[in-house]
């Protein structure tokens, strides 16, 4: 029945406050998969991004009583899950993989579907860590410009910019500019 609860997330959250568990565990398997994903867009494997997701709920759950909601959940969830995901990738590994994590990241459908997203993730891997986040954060995670400035805790001009500056380097990179113009 939590699965499918059909509350939104302030009702949920006003709920978990009040003790109801069932409306977490709703919460829980609203967003896991979206934790899941990017977790695993930041540490590069299945198993961090699966400590991840545990940790992140954890961190959530620590909020309550007295937790209020006030931007989607998505927004106030994406800073603990990059910490997270960052934090713990610096404690198992040396930085790299990247290019692994963005290619997961980014699938566009094509025919030759491997080739086109291996030179998109090598696009994308190019990009300042910056202007990546921000174009993943848009168009994989679905983020609009305020939520991503928010989620980010930077200005909205910042966003604006960064995101401008990843679109014209991808727009003008001959692997990429076949998703920008018609040929």
């Amino acid at each position: 029945m939590s699965r499918d609860d059909p509350r939104d997330d302030a009702s949920l959250v006003d709920a978990i406050n009040r003790g109801d568990a069932a409306a977490f565990e709703a919460l829980y398997y609203r967003y896991r998969d979206w934790v899941v994903r990017l977790a695993r867009r930041f540490t590069g494997n299945d198993a961090d991004a699966l400590d991840v997701l545990q940790e992140t709920f954890a961190y959530l759950l620590g909020k309550f009583p007295g937790f209020r909601l006030t931007a989607r959940m998505t927004t106030f969830l994406y800073p603990a899950v990059k910490n997270l995901s960052l934090g713990l990738r610096r404690h198992n590994r040396p930085l790299g993989g990247e290019a692994q994590a963005v290619e997961q990241a980014v699938a566009p459908p094509a025919e030759d579907a491997s080739a086109s997203r291996s030179e998109l993730a090598a696009v994308m891997a190019a990009l300042p860590e910056a202007h990546r986040e921000v174009v993943l954060m848009r168009f994989v995670d679905d983020l609009s410009l305020a939520e991503i400035a928010q989620a980010l805790d930077i200005p909205l001009g910042t966003v604006k910019s960064r995101l401008h500056n990843a679109l014209e380097a991808l727009r003008h990179d001959e692997r990429t500019r076949r998703y920008f113009h018609e040929q």
